[in-house]
């Protein structure tokens, strides 16, 4: 049975609440919101009558009712006045306007790094599938393991990158999200082991959390973007003399700690590993060939099934020379997906891998669903086959939109230390102080809507940072930056917001 939670106890987890820095119903509600997403408030727990808690906190009832309706109205508390309502995280329900960037409500959404349609290309593709369509339709219309037509046109772009592919070593998905849970079904489950970069892609932590697998983070370095001067703060060296020292590609970044990652594959003894080598997110790093070649050679050794997930590989904004994971072994599994690079609503994705192994995934596909809409493959088929005509206008348009970000940053956030991405959607921000879930908690009064540093690993870590896209035009990232700045402003007169949350980066337990 879901729990409540007494006055005592809230009194208790509140502490020193009542500032004076704001309002006192809109410190509470606050205060009260940062516990919820933290975790130290239990989600379906009831709070304290108004009454009760205003007896206790020393306070008018009518600052608890004014904090409680704001709770209510912002999702994290149900129920009505009067009532012991019980504690939520709001869910985004309302439907994206205008370009798909701007909710109706006038927040600007950070907390998705997603781009609209290649409108023009994307629309040609829909159509001219529905002129394919009529010779299909006599068939049943399912395909476990996709079309013909769109299968052969992945595997002549693995081929063409210097991947010999078959059709039969590719499975077409509803997405990277659904390849990545076929996987998971089939690689790992109960109890198993999957490493995984730290920091990494939330949704991946989520499905690998649902599978019932055990989680073996392995931190990335801080700051190892190449080009830049020593950065005392963490001690390193040029990144420029690192790569020439190694005879890497200079633009290729040294972001990933490959001792401590093969360290743990041979004592953890991981089953897979989900991996982001190309403009990982959230950090945009990418990783150079030298240090692909060694991952896959102790992956071997261990019997590390390598998962690599290429979904932002295309969108290479400083046109880094790197060869696909895949061309280093034919084990290495990939993921791959329209989503980043034409637009998520086509809801198309894949993998590939060997033969064997793509009929074991179709098997464990078939038991969460028969196949994938037939229109959107005819669509996908075709925009594979022209893959790279919209792709320099939308990578023109991002690298506009990356100098846009990156400079305002440093005009208004001059305190925020950002890694500088080499290609994807996103830049990952170090703040000055550990409050990346108090600034998602205040920042939809300012107009915005973002996700918390610690939504990108485990065990609470990333409190430091906060991941910012780059996605909107330089307008909306201006209106976007400013209201990060008052955001920011605000929270520091509130230190209160920061007081329950640990040390940036602690390392967490290892299973």
């Amino acid at each position: 049975m879901p729990g409540s939670l007494n006055t005592t106890a809230m009194a208790r987890l509140l502490g020193p609440w009542n500032t004076g820095a704001a309002p006192a119903y809109r410190e509470l509600a606050d205060v009260v919101r940062l516990l919820v997403m933290d975790g130290r408030i239990p989600l379906d727990v009831a709070l304290p009558s108004e009454r009760a808690l205003s007896a206790t906190l020393g306070v008018s009832r009518t600052t608890v009712t004014a904090a409680y309706a704001s709770l209510r109205e912002q999702g994290f508390l149900s129920g009505g006045q009067g009532s012991r309502g019980r504690t939520g995280i709001p869910h985004r329900t309302v439907p994206v306007s205008g370009p798909g960037l701007a909710v109706p409500d006038g927040i600007l959404d950070l907390a998705y790094a997603s781009l609209p349609a290649t409108g023009e290309v994307v629309h040609r593709a829909f159509a001219d599938a529905l002129t394919d369509l009529p010779a299909l339709l006599p068939g049943f219309g399912y395909d476990a393991i996709g079309l013909p037509s769109l299968r052969e046109a992945i595997a002549d772009r693995y081929t063409a990158a210097g991947i010999p592919t078959t059709a039969a070593q590719i499975l077409v998905t509803s997405g990277a999200q659904h390849a990545l849970n076929i996987i998971l079904r089939t690689l790992a489950g109960r109890q198993q082991k999957v490493l995984v970069e730290h920091p990494t892609y939330p949704n991946a932590l989520d499905a690998i959390r649902a599978s019932g697998s055990r989680t073996v983070p392995v931190p990335m370095p801080p700051n190892t973007e190449r080009g830049t001067r020593r950065d005392t703060r963490f001690g390193e060296e040029s990144g420029e003399e690192l790569g020439e020292e190694l005879g890497e590609d200079p633009a290729a970044g040294a972001g990933w700690d490959i001792d401590s990652m093969v360290a743990a594959m041979r004592h953890q003894r991981p089953g897979m590993a989900y991996l982001v080598p190309d403009f990982h997110n959230p950090t945009g790093r990418i990783m150079s060939n030298l240090q692909r070649r060694r991952l896959v050679r102790e992956a071997a050794g261990t019997g590390t099934v390598l998962v690599v997930d290429e979904t932002l590989r295309e969108l290479n904004l400083d046109a880094v020379n790197t060869s696909p994971l895949a061309a280093f072994s034919p084990a290495v599994v990939t993921i791959g997906s329209l989503s980043k690079s034409h637009w998520a609503g086509l809801r198309t994705g894949w993998i590939r891998a060997e033969e064997d192994l793509i009929s074991r995934f179709v098997q464990a596909r078939t038991t969460m669903d028969l196949g994938g809409p037939v229109v959107e493959q005819l669509a996908a088929a075709r925009l594979v086959r022209a893959f790279t005509e919209p792709l320099q206008v939308r990578l023109d348009e991002l690298r506009r939109n990356r100098e846009a970000l990156l400079g305002l940053l440093a005009e208004h956030l001059p305190e925020w230390h950002v890694e500088r991405p080499r290609g994807g959607l996103t830049a990952w921000c170090r703040m000055p102080t550990a409050s990346s879930t108090a600034l998602t908690v205040v920042a939809p009064d300012f107009g915005l809507r973002l996700a918390a540093g610690p939504r990108f690993g485990v065990g609470g870590a990333f409190e430091h940072f906060m991941r910012v896209p780059y996605t909107l035009a330089p307008a909306q990232l201006e209106t976007a930056v400013l209201a990060l700045r008052d955001a920011q402003s605000r929270l520091d007169a509130s230190p209160q917001l920061r007081r329950t949350l640990k040390a940036p980066n602690e390392p967490a337990a290892v299973a």
